[in-house]
């Protein structure tokens, strides 16, 4: 149950987040309904109490109100049907994570279904993992062939990938819009994402030479600022008095066109704390979880002679290597010899044995070697040729 509560967070947050973001908008909007009635109310209450009422302006009144009420009805339904459909996620995924607290302790469920439910949890790490790295036709085609469209977090990456379109287009508009959507939540979370966004407007005019549009464009967004934007604000001032092709810094970097790369990985780090998510996938972290219990990583595994490497070691192999790469290394008290034509442990049962060339192989391999090519071994890294009855056992102490 462990590794639910550690892996699974985000299967139940992100629903959560979401329906306390249709509930909180559903609330701004009922409030802004419901005033215009009472607006309204309040104005043939007025009419009314005079002394002389006119019928065309009470029934002109009565029309609006009522029209008033249907709309307040209509987005009253609306946000109720949004707010239900987030429910019932949430309710489905919750249902999901019982399945395994059901399975474990009764141990009355076939090791079929125990099966079953890991092979989905699995799928659901794959299409997250997909959609992290770009790959969305397979994380959709995935999700609905194993039917987990309410398990995973497709629409919210869905809503991701067009925002980093956009700025991979050299527009804001977008991910601005999505700046004002989670205005209250991004400003909890002290985020500047959409004070980098006007800076980067700023930019984009002064590289157009549209000097006079980019001081109305300070004027507008920059009149109200935080202490700790102040130097940015003040470089972007500066950049007035250069040309867009100028070597000084900082100006040279705010110029830079990979500031549009920039924008796009800040945007992503920004919608993952929107949700909570965490910077890798789960199925990441459940690789990488997996490295270190295993205690497999060592710095004979980044060696840069890739002859010297194990064979039989996972952490070894290209893309294993670059998986572990961030993680510890394991710590060992004690050192382990393998063989380098096998990869099976140097002990009791394999033998080390060294050759006259001073290099040290197992015996299992020699063997194997010796019987293939008529009692003659082949050093692997010399290619020297011996006869096996020449190799010595080594004693390690």
């Amino acid at each position: 149950m462990a590794d639910v509560k550690s892996f699974e967070h985000p299967t139940l947050k992100v629903p959560y987040e979401l329906l306390n973001k249709k509930f909180r908008t559903a609330q701004k909007t009922l409030d802004r309904e419901v005033s215009h009635v009472q607006q309204t109310a309040a104005e043939l209450e007025k009419i009314i109490a005079e002394d002389s009422v006119k019928v065309n302006d009470v029934t002109k009144l009565l029309g609006g109100m009522a029209e008033k009420i249907q709309v307040l009805k209509r987005k009253a339904g609306e946000s109720i049907s949004d707010e239900l459909q987030s429910g019932e996620v949430c309710k489905r995924r919750l249902e999901h994570l019982k399945e395994h607290g059901s399975i474990n302790p009764a141990k009355t469920i076939s090791q079929g279904a125990v099966n079953q439910w890991r092979r989905k949890r699995l799928d659901r790490m794959l299409v997250e993992y997909f959609l992290r790295n770009g790959y969305y036709n397979s994380a959709i085609k995935l999700a609905t062939k194993s039917g987990l469209e309410d398990l995973t977090n497709i629409d919210v990456f869905m809503v991701s990938r067009e925002v980093e379109k956009s700025l991979a287009n050299r527009e804001t508009t977008k991910c601005l819009a999505w700046c004002h959507d989670n205005r209250s939540k991004l400003r909890k979370l002290k985020s500047n994402m959409e004070f980098n966004l006007r800076i980067q407007e700023f930019v984009e005019l002064i590289r157009s030479d549209r000097r006079m549009d980019a001081i109305k464009h300070a004027r507008k967004y920059f009149s109200t600022f935080e202490d700790e934007q102040l130097a940015s604000i003040q470089h972007c001032m500066a950049l007035l008095a250069f040309p867009a092709n100028t070597v000084l810094s900082p100006y040279k970097e705010l110029m830079d066109e990979n500031r549009w790369k920039t924008l796009i990985e800040q945007f992503r780090q920004e919608n993952y704390r929107l949700f909570q998510l965490a910077s890798q996938s789960v199925f990441t972290v459940a690789l990488q979880a997996g490295f270190v219990i295993s205690l497999t990583k060592h710095t004979q595994c980044y060696t840069e002679t890739r002859e010297n490497r194990n064979p039989g070691c996972p952490i070894c192999q290209n893309y294993w290597n670059q998986l572990a790469d961030p993680l510890p290394f394991a710590h060992c008290s004690q050192s382990r010899l393998f063989c380098h034509i096998s990869g099976l442990p140097l002990n009791e049962h394999n033998q080390p044995m060294i050759l006259p060339n001073g290099y040290v192989y197992g015996d299992t391999a020699l063997q194997k070697m010796a019987l293939d090519n008529n009692g003659q071994i082949i050093c692997p890294k010399t290619k020297d040729i011996f006869p096996y009855k020449k190799a010595e056992k080594v004693f390690v102490m």
